[in-house]
């Protein structure tokens, strides 16, 4: 839960309690501090914040608030004081934990940062940060696997959160499995619309593209998103097996896709993505391998917005292709934004993508 999350449910709390006078004035004095340490003024909120405890001593979510000033302004060991005090707590939450394993991994104490994440993990399961965290942690030592296996896990736990689709996406689009951070990129814009991660993500799904597709010479292409693969094991105990996703189904539909292309560049891929939309969805593909992408995919589809969306997801990596486009088009994108903005990806616990639901 983000803190203006927190301070939200406290904020509500605080309207049923109007008899408990100190607590009113805490929570004015965090509303102000808050205000404060948006203008960098870090000082005076540690003050406000330091009375607001004094008044409030047992509300967690204050205590809290205080050590974010502390860590905000590079005072980790007093950070850490406060937040293993709020540790002993029966009321902590899942954010105490993740901030105390950063103020831990600052005073270079790496294991107790390490174990700090794995407890909140055992205690909070759906805590994208804390897998976030721990995924961080493996990639500052080039360990991928061990990185993408938290990234994954924190995807497939708290699927709303993006930031673990921005490290899975990055690390995939660059290894032999490129399918998987096509996937989990176009995921992440879709949940992280407008930022410059949005910004970075969008151009390397267009360079993926543009390097995972080639032409190397007339009336030939080729298409490697994943490694060389046969069979994996589907059903053992019917000893069923299926070709993998990216050989079954991805690849060579957008091997047909390409038979009329002979370029890559924005208002091709458009044209190629469009086509594995609307030939996933004729076929029992989308029975076989469901996807919360692809479905995605076809609601935009059957809205007449692709053309549009589809030059979003990849304008950074074509911006003259893009901006053309829009210019000769402005109705049409301006009909998009509308749509797209009323119209969101939603992801849960029971609505999501991983890649190991097809394993």
């Amino acid at each position: 839960m983000t803190r203006y999350g927190l301070l939200f449910l406290f904020l509500i709390a605080a309207q049923f309690s109007r008899a408990q006078t100190n607590q009113e004035k805490a929570l004015n004095k965090v509303k102000q501090a808050l205000v404060l340490e948006e203008r960098g003024k870090i000082d005076e909120a540690l003050s406000l914040l330091e009375e607001a405890v004094k008044l409030d001593p047992d509300n967690t979510t204050i205590g809290y608030e205080l050590a974010i000033g502390h860590y905000t302004k590079g005072n980790y060991e007093k950070a850490k004081e406060l937040l293993e005090k709020l540790m002993k707590r029966k009321d902590v939450f899942s954010s105490v934990y993740h901030l105390l394993g950063n103020t831990y991994d600052k005073l270079t104490n790496v294991e107790k940062a390490i174990a700090t994440y794995l407890d909140g993990i055992a205690k909070f399961p759906e805590a994208g940060e804390l897998y976030l965290e721990m995924g961080t942690m493996y990639l500052s030592r080039k360990e991928y696997d061990a990185a993408l296996a938290y990234y994954e896990k924190g995807i497939q736990s708290n699927p709303a959160f993006a930031s673990n689709y921005y490290w899975a996406a990055k690390i995939y689009c660059l290894s032999d499995e490129a399918i998987w951070g096509m996937i989990y990129g176009e995921i992440f814009l879709n949940l992280e619309r407008d930022s410059k991660r949005t910004d970075e993500i969008s151009k390397l799904l267009f360079d993926t593209y543009k390097k995972k597709i080639r032409f190397p010479r007339d009336s030939a292409f080729q298409v490697n998103f994943s490694k060389p693969g046969t069979y994996v094991v589907f059903d053992t105990a019917k000893n069923k097996k299926k070709t993998p996703f990216a050989k079954a189904v991805y690849e060579p539909t957008l091997m047909l896709a390409l038979l009329n292309e002979k370029k890559i560049d924005i208002n091709s891929l458009s044209r190629i993505r469009k086509y594995f939309v609307e030939s996933f969805f004729k076929s029992s593909s989308y029975q076989v391998y469901p996807n919360v992408l692809f479905d995605f995919h076809y609601r935009v589809v059957k809205a007449g917005h692709w053309d549009a969306y589809s030059r979003w997801i990849l304008f950074k990596g074509d911006e003259n292709g893009g901006n053309v486009w829009v210019n000769a088009n402005r109705q049409k994108w301006d009909d998009f934004v509308k749509w797209f903005t009323k119209n969101k990806l939603i992801l849960d616990a029971n609505y999501k993508f991983y890649s190991g639901q097809y394993n």
